[in-house]
């Protein structure tokens, strides 16, 4: 979260490259038997993506495709700090990637969650700068048990409390994205294609 400006090894900037395309190539690499699976009866196949109140601080494209493979991009004014623009992009993309999951197999529930703001080691590295930053969106503070709440909750609820595609926020609260990005249907499809193309090599 909020890391210095990096390229991984594959060329990606870091914090959507771990957040996003990781995630996405695990999705892909288990889809046929997830699909496999819910065609049996009374299956109940889900897949709980990890978001954040995070998504929020985001450069105004939502997600800078022409800059994620650039060392140093800027992707906002100067008091919107790089670090904090990728890292909002990486949690819009784990957003939008579970509405599209949602959207493209309906055979599965796919919802995104925020686990809340959760006293970890996660903070350990950040400046007084950035915990400031943290603390400025935080309602409130809970537990490492307490942040596991909401992504269990959407593991293990009936099924029908679910509604595929949907955002949730702790616990089980079922919210509307605030901001435009997080609503761009297109932008989400823009997404899912380049995420795509960029899994080509490695499934």
């Amino acid at each position: 979260m909020a890391t210095p400006d990096a390229l991984s090894k594959d060329g990606y900037e870091i914090q959507l490259a771990t957040n996003h395309l990781g995630h996405a190539l695990l999705i892909k690499s288990l889809l046929p038997c997830l699909l496999k699976t819910a065609e049996q009866p009374n299956s109940d196949v889900r897949i709980v993506s990890l978001t954040s109140s995070a998504h929020e601080m985001v450069p105004n494209a939502g997600i800078e495709f022409n800059k994620l493979k650039t060392l140093g991009a800027n992707y906002g004014p100067f008091y919107q700090p790089n670090k904090w623009m990728c890292y909002g992009q990486s949690k819009l993309a784990n957003l939008l990637y579970a509405n599209q999951l949602a959207e493209r197999y309906p055979s599965i529930t796919s919802v995104a969650v925020h686990p809340g703001f959760i006293k970890t080691a996660l903070h350990d590295n950040n400046g007084l700068a950035d915990r400031m930053v943290v603390n400025f969106k935080a309602d409130k503070w809970v537990s490492e048990e307490e942040g596991a709440y909401t992504q269990t909750w959407a593991a293990t609820t009936a099924k029908e409390k679910l509604s595929s595609g949907a955002y949730y926020v702790p616990v089980g609260v079922k919210t509307t994205p605030k901001v435009k990005q997080a609503k761009d249907v297109g932008l989400a499809k823009e997404l899912w294609e380049w995420t795509e193309v960029q899994l080509e090599k490695w499934v």
